[in-house]
């Protein structure tokens, strides 16, 4: 009788479960607020270009990116990327709505990232996404300087 019950009510829970999986709420970019230190986003951007020009290469990459930039950390990491040397093709948000695999949406590399941290901690977290493939990297916040807590992390 349960079973029967549960099983009447399938198609709702696939139904449910399906629009959960089309939501286009996509979780990029800086979610530290105003309680990060001042100089922490200019050095995580100087860090994050540092990592990146060792595994794409300037003046031979082009990064596409794939959300607006208007934060400090974002600011400082597309001046920072090109300043060594890399093509940026900036956000378009009508051209993000038609393309939503990150691998072909243009010529160059997909470029996103989160930057975040845990509650009621000093520990911070960058995230970037540069095709499929994502770096990550934890740093350590003490007097007003951070430190990288841990290696780059790249899932393949």
């Amino acid at each position: 009788m349960i079973m029967r019950k549960l099983l009447g009510h399938a198609p709702l829970l696939f139904l449910l479960a399906g629009l959960a999986g089309c939501a286009s709420i996509k979780p990029y970019g800086n979610f530290l607020g105003a309680h990060a230190p001042a100089t922490l986003n200019e050095r995580l951007a100087a860090d994050t270009v540092k990592q990146l020009a060792v595994l794409y290469p300037p003046a031979s990459t082009r990064f596409d990116l794939g959300q607006p930039t208007p934060d400090a950390y974002g600011s400082a990491l597309v001046e920072s990327l090109r300043i060594k040397g890399y093509a940026i093709l900036e956000f378009e948000p009508d051209e993000a709505a038609q393309a939503d695999n990150p691998d072909t949406a243009g010529p160059g590399l997909s470029l996103r990232y989160v930057l975040d941290a845990p509650a009621s901690t000093n520990l911070y977290r960058v995230t970037v996404m540069v095709g499929s493939q994502s770096l990550s990297r934890a740093y350590v916040a003490q007097n007003e300087t951070v430190a990288p807590a841990g290696a780059w992390v790249r899932k393949e």
